[in-house]
């Protein structure tokens, strides 16, 4: 690097931000309401802003140790090396008495290593449930964002760009009232397809912050279900920009 050369500075980690997502969805609800008025998708982002809302604390709980069950560990751990010094100490103080044969020292090493083996079972369960109970609660939370997702796609699913390419098509008693314009249509499905967006970045938010595999493969679900809802939804923009 020359004399003149411009100093090399690392670059930043790249990272989703809860606060900015959630700022996205404000903005999102207030052009909803103000072009739609009570409509019941402005109530269903007014939902999907509460989650993300609260996704910060979420996290931030599944993120949190469970005290007790790290101190249940340690104990546990505890009485495992325990019962191995107690164990060896058992077999090298009778072996000096002697034994009638080797048989008798194999007996009381045994005795003392399935009381070890008895503990360490234990041991393993307890290591482990720490990661179970927060694998729980993030799936709990990723369940409830593709719930979310579906009731997107009931909203655009009456939304059919092709009544309004087609007027002449006469409708039947139990066809859904379409009052929106081309224009309002299409705004209709963008705020779908954004809704879904949102909801897809909320979900990778529990990917980033807790390594699982139970749990990227949830949020990777939930991403593909996003992107394929999506993907129906932009078919029929591009229909009415046809």
């Amino acid at each position: 690097m020359g004399p003149h050369s411009a100093p090399i500075h690392p670059l930043p980690a790249l990272s989703l931000d809860p606060v900015r997502i959630v700022e996205t969805m404000a903005r999102l609800e207030r052009r909803i309401e103000e072009r739609f008025p009570g409509s019941g998708l402005g109530r269903l982002c007014a939902s999907l802003l509460d989650v993300g809302e609260e996704t910060k604390s979420r996290l931030d709980a599944v993120e949190r140790p469970i005290l007790w069950l790290r101190t249940a560990t340690w104990l546990m751990a505890a009485f495992v090396i325990v019962g191995c010094i107690a164990a060896v100490r058992a077999v090298v103080a009778e072996f000096p008495a002697g034994f009638g044969s080797a048989f008798d020292a194999l007996q009381i090493l045994e005795s003392g290593i399935q009381d070890v083996v008895f503990v360490g079972v234990g041991l393993a369960f307890l290591v482990t449930a720490e990661n179970r109970l927060r694998r729980r609660k993030a799936l709990r939370h990723i369940r409830e964002l593709r719930a979310i997702a579906h009731i997107v796609d009931m909203h655009q699913l009456t939304k059919d760009p092709d009544r309004l390419l087609h007027p002449e098509t006469v409708d039947t008693d139990s066809s859904p009232p379409r009052s929106l314009t081309r224009e309002e249509l299409g705004r209709y499905l963008d705020y779908c397809s954004e809704l879904l967006s949102l909801t897809s970045k909320l979900a990778a938010l529990y990917a980033e912050r807790f390594d699982d595999a139970v749990v990227l493969q949830a949020v990777d679900e939930v991403e593909a279900l996003t992107t394929g809802l999506s993907s129906k939804i932009w078919q029929k923009i591009m229909m009415l920009d046809a």
